[in-house]
């Protein structure tokens, strides 16, 4: 593919993620994640409440032109309209050029899962909440990847696992929908556990339900991997903040960004990554 195309889908993706942050601002917790009623309606800045022109609507540029402050009344605006805007941009690049550049099905499939990814991420981070219907279309999409995985003859054995031959080494069963059902069951039961041991204390039934969606998106053993990352990762977020005093022992973290940020690492650097530590234990 050329650079011309990659760069089509990088402006389609810019729009995307604009739209992505309409449904994130205008989201309440009471109400559908997709409530049209919300969604509809001309964007307004969300202090002076004026109507945007066109020209303070452009993805990304816009707000850097504006220098990251409403025209209308000076207020300064949420670093998250460019970065979900970049994001969601940078997906629509990625997955086609380093995931499945061999299946445009394939491809659509986890731009629009990725896409729900960071939909989940700032909703979680924002209201501490993981709406149900964001989880249900995380299930559909997984299942209509490892349907096009089954019909894609050019995939090989190994482009199962995002960890490729490494996979065999944690017992990988070969089946493919037992391979990601099995893995759901796991991640699901793993989380249950916490919420058991932990009395809902520390993490919420959202993360249970997010759990045994993305085992069921990775499949075995690459949830395992995933998981790991995503603790090391919020292990280190939560000694960070409590270090410099923003957060206490006390304090609740949101979960869903570090797990979807573990996993997207193992969707694109899964292999690399086992493959590093593998080498620096020198096995």
């Amino acid at each position: 593919m050329s650079y011309y195309f990659y760069s089509i889908l990088f402006i389609i993706g810019l729009a995307v993620g604009s739209f992505l942050n309409v449904v994130i601002f205008r989201f309440k917790p009471e109400n559908a994640i997709f409530d049209l009623k919300k969604i509809n309606g001309r964007s307004a800045c969300p202090y002076c409440q004026k109507t945007l022109r066109w020209r303070e609507l452009i993805p990304l540029v816009s707000f850097f032109i504006q220098s990251g402050k409403c025209r209308s009344c000076g207020h300064k605006l949420s670093w998250q309209y460019p970065f979900v805007e970049l994001l969601s941009g940078l997906v629509f690049v990625a997955v086609p050029y380093i995931l499945y550049p061999e299946s445009y099905a394939i491809s659509a499939v986890w731009i629009l899962i990725l896409l729900i990814f960071i939909l989940i991420s700032v909703i979680d981070f924002r209201h501490f909440i993981i709406p149900d219907e964001l989880v249900w279309l995380l299930l559909f999409l997984g299942a209509a990847f490892i349907f096009l995985q089954t019909q894609t003859p050019n995939l090989d054995f190994f482009n199962q696992s995002f960890l490729r031959h490494y996979a065999l080494l944690f017992g990988w069963p070969e089946n493919i929908w037992f391979n990601h059902l099995f893995s759901a069951l796991v991640s699901g039961v793993f989380f249950g556990l916490m919420f058991f041991l932990g009395k809902g204390k520390t993490l919420g039934e959202g993360d249970i339900k997010l759990g045994f969606a993305l085992g069921w998106l990775l499949g075995w053993p690459d949830t395992i991997v995933a998981l790991t990352l995503s603790f090391l990762i919020g292990g280190v977020a939560g000694f960070v903040l409590m270090a410099s005093r923003k957060k206490t022992m006390k304090d609740f973290l949101p979960l869903a960004p570090f797990l979807i940020t573990g996993t997207v690492l193992t969707i694109f650097f899964g292999y690399r990554i086992v493959s590093g530590y593998f080498s620096l234990m020198r096995i």
